[in-house]
């Protein structure tokens, strides 16, 4: 209702695993406070949704300077919403009580800057309690320093697990 999109078409992916937004795309510049607005909504959301993380997080990037591609892309993650309304997660009852956790980091993924993207999950016996997934704040030269970098995320992890 707020952003328009009562009649669009429901989305099955909140972004394109062939989407690339750059800071310093061509196109037409769109309405700053408008898409701030639908990533400010779409923040709101990401503590219950978190599907939807990343890809808001992605769009995020660009409030300063939203051009067209990138409104396209957020409307497509609003579009994925509405055809996830009827989506929960699901803790079945009688499931092991046991904390596991996982770490995983893309190497040089961001195509700007060049920064990994580190990341963690946590599990409570069979159910997913939590997640974690940052840009890293330096460069990393190599893969090894990519993992130094996430170290600390790690043993904090296997200090609670």
């Amino acid at each position: 209702m707020m952003f328009g999109m009562e009649m669009s078409k429901e989305s099955s992916t909140p972004m394109s695993t062939s989407c690339y937004l750059d800071s310093y795309e061509k196109g037409k510049h769109v309405n700053e406070s408008k898409y701030r607005g639908m990533i400010g909504s779409l923040l709101y959301l990401t503590p219950s949704c978190l599907d939807i993380m990343y890809n808001v997080c992605v769009c995020a990037r660009f409030q300063a300077n939203p051009k067209k591609s990138h409104l396209v892309v957020v409307k497509r993650i609003l579009k994925y919403i509405k055809g996830t309304l009827k989506v929960g997660l699901w803790y079945p009852k009688g499931a092991s009580i046991s904390l596991v956790g996982y770490s995983d980091l893309d190497y040089a993924s961001c195509k700007v800057d060049r920064k990994s993207t580190s990341g963690t999950c946590h599990l409570f016996g069979s159910t997913f309690v939590s997640w974690h997934s940052k840009k890293q704040a330096s460069v990393a030269l190599s893969i090894v320093e990519a993992q130094y970098i996430l170290l600390p995320i790690v043993v904090v992890l296997r200090s609670f697990g």
